[in-house]
């Protein structure tokens, strides 16, 4: 491995690597800096299969974003209402949208309902319980995973209880586990430049404790390329490794790519494939106590995530009905929003890995290539 590394400065971190050493912060940073980016690639690689070997895992999900009224205004965000041209109309689903929603997929067997949505003031407690029990009736036995910190923090307000009361009474409505939006970068710089209104990271650390000690499995994210500086990606990453050491209940994570268009960051470049690629591999290097890396298809495209699972991902996420976050209808290029079973499995074969389907747990719930023959496991590294 090391011969095939030529920027010198990764070798101390390649041995590190080999002999499963935990990385530092200026490693960190020395993955983010460097030109030699396959290099860095082959490491995580490395211990993206020590990890996992060749598999690769998907979920069949579907995804209820009940709101995109917010009273946060964040400077990145296009999903919420937004005084700027061509902006989303505002919209709530009431009980009934949620229940065509979820009819619209009744015969997809999906095993997770991915819930999240914008802070609207005007919500009662009694909506996010109402929304747990239309779920649970439309869907019984669906591992519901909803609601981010920041989200909860909402949740608790409104209730006029503590957050970990508020836990166990959705826990008992069918709450499974918390996705990790809202954490952004794990800066106190970029909170006050871009989302001052929102909860910082200290609060945000406080929530994860909160679900932890609710016995709620989680995760985590970062949201780079807008603002935040090499330093602050990779203090970020060691933030949420402490974190980890201590609570030990998070389960993947997932760099999330800025799409600037619509949103008060117009002009603010977005992310290259380059870029993609490198925030998982650090994150896979970095984040030596979390189980997975994801690749999230629909902000990093089908292509990367291809080439992103020989660069530290394990995941690719799910098929994601009606996910609306980055979604705009009159985007040129526009994104997918679905990819089916079928697709993903596809996806995951061309790129010479075994596709294995998931739960919200990692579970399994089904090996396709039991049943099927499976290409060989190096047919991307030959044509890349």
């Amino acid at each position: 491995m090391l011969n095939q590394i030529r920027d010198i400065a990764l070798l101390p971190i390649a041995r590190k690597v080999e002999s499963g050493e935990r990385l530092t912060r200026q490693d960190a940073i020395t993955l983010f800096s460097t030109r030699d980016l396959s290099a860095v690639g082959l490491l995580a690689n490395t211990v993206r299969e020590r990890l996992h070997g060749d598999r690769a895992f998907f979920i069949r999900n579907q995804h209820i974003n009940y709101t995109n009224i917010c009273n946060k205004h964040c400077k990145f965000c296009y999903f919420a209402r937004s005084p700027k041209d061509g902006g989303p109309e505002p919209y709530l689903m009431e009980m009934e949208d949620v229940r065509r929603a979820l009819r619209r997929h009744k015969s997809v067997p999906i095993t997770e309902v991915h819930v999240v949505g914008g802070i609207n003031p005007r919500l009662p407690y009694s909506y996010y319980l109402d929304l747990l029990r239309t779920i649970r009736e439309e869907r019984p036995g669906v591992h519901i995973k909803a609601f981010t910190a920041v989200e909860l923090v909402e949740i608790s307000r409104v209730a006029g209880k503590p957050i970990g009361e508020c836990l166990e009474e959705m826990k008992a409505l069918g709450l499974s586990s918390i996705p990790g939006g809202g954490a952004e970068v794990l800066s106190d710089r970029v909170h006050e430049v871009l989302h001052p209104k929102k909860i910082g990271p200290d609060e945000w650390e406080n929530v994860a404790r909160a679900v932890s000690a609710a016995g709620l499995p989680q995760y985590a994210t970062m949201l780079y390329g807008h603002v935040e500086t090499i330093e602050e990606r990779a203090e970020h990453l060691l933030r949420l490794r402490r974190l980890q050491d201590e609570l030990g209940n998070f389960l993947a994570f997932t760099p999330l790519s800025f799409h600037p268009e619509g949103t008060y960051l117009a002009d603010v470049p977005a992310p290259t494939g380059q870029d993609d690629l490198r925030a998982i591999a650090v994150s896979r290097l970095v984040l030596d106590n979390f189980p997975h890396i994801k690749s999230f298809w629909i902000m990093n495209t089908p292509a990367i995530t291809q080439i992103a699972l020989w660069y530290g991902a394990d995941d690719v996420d799910g098929t994601v009905h009606e996910y609306e976050i980055v979604y705009q209808d009159d985007a040129p290029g526009v994104r997918q929003q679905v990819l089916t079973r079928t697709e993903l499995i596809r996806l995951i074969r061309d790129a010479g890995r075994i596709p294995v389907e998931r739960d919200s747990l990692y579970q399994i719930v089904h090996r396709p290539d039991d049943e099927e023959a499976t290409p060989s496991p190096k047919k991307l590294l030959r044509v890349l």
